[in-house]
């Protein structure tokens, strides 16, 4: 049951993705050219997001548990240090430079671009160094 629920989570997930054009690495990049040619329209696809999570982590934590699991699991770590600002720093920079982040880039496979194989592959590689380099 678990499983079928995370399944239509992430298709749901990824249909809004398709839908706000967030797999289009053009219209992200536009998005993020603030002294170009900026394209605000990505500005309601976050209000959109911003209201739904808004909405939903009210419905969900007036409840004792969560509804398939034990317990809710929660970030215990509070402490800002260098390896979040960096990696928060990187995530921003390949974001802007590729127009892509995780989640639009994986939805995107389905079109069997090159480039989107080719990020996916190089994010895969961050990930495995990452594990190797500060676990």
């Amino acid at each position: 049951m678990k499983v079928a629920f995370a399944f239509v989570s992430g298709l749901i997930f990824s249909l809004g993705l398709v839908i706000s054009q967030m797999i289009n690495p053009a219209k992200v990049i536009g998005f993020l050219d603030v002294s170009g040619e900026w394209d605000p329209s990505l500005l309601l696809v976050m209000g959109s997001a911003l209201v739904v999570t808004m909405a939903g982590y009210k419905l969900v934590f007036g409840r004792q548990q969560p509804m398939l699991d034990e317990g809710f699991h929660l970030p215990v770590n509070r402490v800002v240090d260098h390896r979040l600002l960096v990696g928060a720093a990187l995530f921003g920079v390949g974001w802007g430079l590729a127009g892509f982040c995780p989640g639009p880039a994986l939805s995107s496979l389905v079109l069997g671009d090159m480039q989107t194989v080719s990020f996916i592959a190089a994010m895969m590689v961050g990930m495995i160094t990452k594990k190797v380099t500060f676990n």
